[in-house]
């Protein structure tokens, strides 16, 4: 897992898939921003996977991949990625206050290690789009903001554990929401053998 996203490791768990924690050195501010939203997302995806950082193997050694983005847009179409502090959490907040939309890609690789080096043998890429309603009143901002993953979270929403009750409705896939589309990462992985494999990372 190319990400050290709370969130996509909790997912992970909870659906007893074995994974380790690999550092990627992108530089997500170097993507074009202009690009259309769902081509963004993938692209920063892509990205990711180009930085990632992977423990040389050995020969003939099968390794799985991902990496993933989130972002999400308000009613006014305005894009929101992760809060720089508290006042800009709070403005995110407000924002989604009204229906909006969160949308994830992500990018999963099945690497061969080959001549001392990994090798692409197949990727695939999927992205997923939620709508949602999310509100937080005033008097419940601090106590949002303290116990929930707000503050690290694409528009400091955070449906998961403490946010949850925040929640208000959702059109489509709730872990999409929360970084990874586990429905579509599941496929995925099964499409590359993951769950027959002796090797998983």
């Amino acid at each position: 897992l190319g990400s050290t996203s709370q969130s996509r490791q909790m997912l992970l768990k909870e659906a007893l898939i074995p994974f380790e924690v690999v550092g990627h050195t992108a530089d997500e501010e170097l993507v074009d921003r202009t690009l259309p939203f769902k081509t963004l997302l993938e692209t920063i995806a892509r990205y990711k996977m180009e930085h990632v950082t992977v423990t040389p193997g050995q020969e003939g050694q099968i390794a799985f991949v991902l990496t993933a983005d989130s972002m999400g847009y308000d009613s006014h179409g305005i894009i929101h990625g992760k809060p720089k502090d508290r006042e800009d959490a709070i403005k995110k907040i407000h924002a989604h206050s009204k229906q909006s939309v969160c949308g994830t890609a992500f990018c999963l690789d099945r690497k061969i290690f080959k001549d001392g080096q990994w090798i692409l043998d197949r990727r695939i890429e999927r992205y997923v789009e939620s709508r949602y309603s999310f509100s937080v009143p005033e008097n419940w901002l601090d106590r949002y903001l303290e116990h929930s993953w707000g503050m690290i979270a694409s528009g400091a929403i955070a449906i998961e554990l403490y946010g949850a009750q925040f929640l208000r409705s959702i059109e489509g896939s709730s872990t999409a929401i929360m970084g990874l589309p586990m429905f579509e990462l599941r496929e995925a992985l099964e499409e590359l053998g993951f769950f027959s494999s002796s090797f998983r990372a």
